[in-house]
Order: C-alpha cells, then sequence, then structure tokens
C-alpha cells in the first residue's frame, strides 16, 4: 500500500472562511489524500478524529467527493468522515486494465472494500447517493458485521423508485452490447457534462454554486474518464438484477437507516424512498423540496439528521 496526501492551507482560506461557523471544522481541517487501490491511484478527502465513529461517503454520478464539500465540515466535529472518488472519477486514476477490461460496478465496490481494509476502518455508517447506492450495497451485503447503519440519499433499490423513460433506456442497455448501445449510454455521459442533474427541481436553482458541475464537466473532459463512465452505464443493468439480494439484506439485517430525498430529481422518484420502508420498518424518511444532488440545499439539515441518528451510536 502507498498512502500520501496534503492538508487545505492558504489555497483553501476563502472557502475555509465560508465553512467555518460555530464548533464546526472547516475547509482547513479537510485532509486531501491519495492511496494506492489495486495498483490505481485513489483519491478521497478525510476529516474529523479517526477515534470517533466512521461514516463513508460515496458519491453519485457524475460527481465525486467534491459533492460533500459543505457536509464534511458539518459532519467532522462528531464522525471520522472519508469520502473517497472512485476509480475513474473525480481525482482518482482511470483503472490499469480500463482499456481492455470494462470497468464495473463490482470493481468499484472491491475498490472500496480494499480501501476500508487499507485504512483499518473496522466499522463505518455508509452514506449512499445515485452511484453510492450500488457500490455501498455491495459493500454492506459482502461485509453485514461491518456496517453501523445507512444513510440512503436518492439511490433506489426497488424498479419503481426510477423515473419510467430511464428505467426503460437502462434495460434496454443489458445483454450483448452493440455499438448503438454504447452510443446511447455515450449521450448519457454527455449529458451529465451539464447543469441539468444540478438544477432540475432544486428548490432556487439560481442560487446553486456553479463550482459544482463545473467541477464535475473538468473530470469528465477527460477522454479515458468518459470512456470509464460509458462501460458503467452500460453497467447499471447489473444493479438492477441485484435488487432482491439488497432488498434481502435489509429485511434480515435491519441496519439502522436513515433515507433523505430530493424529491425533483429527474431519475429516481420519491417512490424510491418510501419503499425502504418495506424492508426496514423502522427506517427514517425524510423527503425535501429539492433535486438529485439534495446536499446542494439541505447539507444542513440533512446532517443534523445524520448527528441525531448516528453520532455517539
Amino acid at each position: 500500500m502507498r498512502r500520501h496526501g496534503f492538508t487545505a492551507s492558504a489555497r483553501c482560506l476563502t472557502l475555509g472562511l465560508m465553512l467555518a461557523w460555530g464548533g464546526h471544522a472547516t475547509a482547513a481541517d479537510i485532509h486531501y489524500r491519495f492511496i494506492t487501490v489495486a495498483g490505481n491511484n485513489l483519491f478521497y478527502r478525510e476529516a474529523g478524529d479517526p477515534h470517533k465513529p466512521t461514516i463513508l461517503l460515496l458519491h453519485g454520478f457524475p460527481s465525486s467527493s467534491h459533492m460533500f464539500r459543505d457536509l464534511i465540515p458539518e459532519l467532522a466535529p462528531y464522525f471520522h468522515v472519508l469520502a473517497p472518488d472512485y476509480l475513474g472519477m473525480g481525482n482518482s486514476a482511470v483503472p490499469n486494465a480500463a482499456p481492455l477490461t470494462p470497468l464495473t460496478f463490482d470493481a468499484l465496490g472491491q475498490s472500496m472494500e480494499e480501501l476500508v481494509r487499507e485504512l483499518g476502518i473496522k466499522s463505518a455508517v455508509i452514506f449512499m447517493q445515485d452511484f453510492g447506492g450500488p457500490v455501498g450495497m455491495r459493500l454492506a451485503t459482502r461485509n453485514p458485521r461491518w456496517v453501523r447503519g445507512l444513510v440512503i440519499q436518492n439511490t433506489p433499490i426497488t424498479l419503481d423508485g426510477w423515473e419510467p423513460a430511464r428505467l426503460k433506456a437502462i434495460q434496454a442497455s443489458v445483454g450483448p452490447q452493440t455499438p448503438e448501445k454504447r452510443s446511447a449510454a455515450q449521450a448519457r455521459v454527455v449529458l451529465a457534462t451539464d447543469l441539468f442533474l444540478y438544477r432540475h427541481g432544486a428548490r432556487n436553482p439560481d442560487d446553486l454554486n456553479p463550482d459544482a458541475w463545473a467541477n464535475d464537466a473538468f473530470a469528465l473532459s477527460d477522454p479515458e474518464k468518459r470512456r470509464a463512465m460509458t462501460d458503467l452505464q452500460l453497467d447499471i443493468g447489473s444493479n438492477l438484477a441485484l435488487y432482491p439480494q439488497w432488498q434481502a439484506y435489509l429485511r434480515k439485517a435491519q441496519p439502522t437507516t436513515l433515507v433523505v430525498w430530493g424529491d425533483g430529481d429527474p431519475i429516481f422518484t420519491p417512490r424510491g424512498a418510501d419503499a425502504i420502508k418495506e424492508f426496514v420498518p423502522g427506517a427514517q424518511i425524510h423527503h425535501y423540496n429539492t433535486g438529485h444532488f439534495a446536499l446542494e440545499e439541505e447539507h444542513r439539515d440533512i446532517a443534523q439528521r445524520i448527528i441525531q441518528v448516528f453520532a455517539g451510536q
């Protein structure tokens, strides 16, 4: 294992001043690190006291750990916070084997397992959004004793949690790959570089920080990362096939579960949130008047709910 990193300093002064209030961590308390996982350079953000309960923040598409930039300072006084970028996304490298082997959700899940093992994490709350759901549920079902709880944000485990047209497009990509299927998946990746996923359904879209989608678009300007994301778009069908397994895990394990959901999401419907109670009756469900990236407008309220449910657990 090779691990190195740097700590935000004067370069983050402006952001630190924006985020510093009360007893919260500031940007200067967030560490930006790299670790070698399966021979690839994987980036992650780390904050808080390592002796406190760990919360693992798993981002969505087309984002990165940058989506947690406002949440991390809120959680750091109460948790040891880890927020990785998946291989092929954000500041992490595209896997070495990617030109010959398509990137899959199984590979992302395995890389997260290796990350937590290398860092010596014995248990954690898993926060999962969008792509984070398939990654986090793979991690949870393979390591059920490791899970202290789940925070589920706009990532379904039932088919009726999908917007019907998007679900149809995903289901059409299942099976033997063709140039037409790959072209359709590439189009979804290109669309993701726009601001649509951020602004659609947001309560106050004109108040959103444009750095969020600019950061995503910059990462996807790398042709290798666009290709890796196209691979993942074509592998989403593997997640749908695992829904029954994930549902069975929830029914059996009954993990402490908090669901926070942006109801204006153009991809995942509010039904996706409510369905969780069918498997975990004690789950807390909270709907928000915002979109796919609920943290952009609701990070403070969501942070408080996480703290109330999991801090000191």
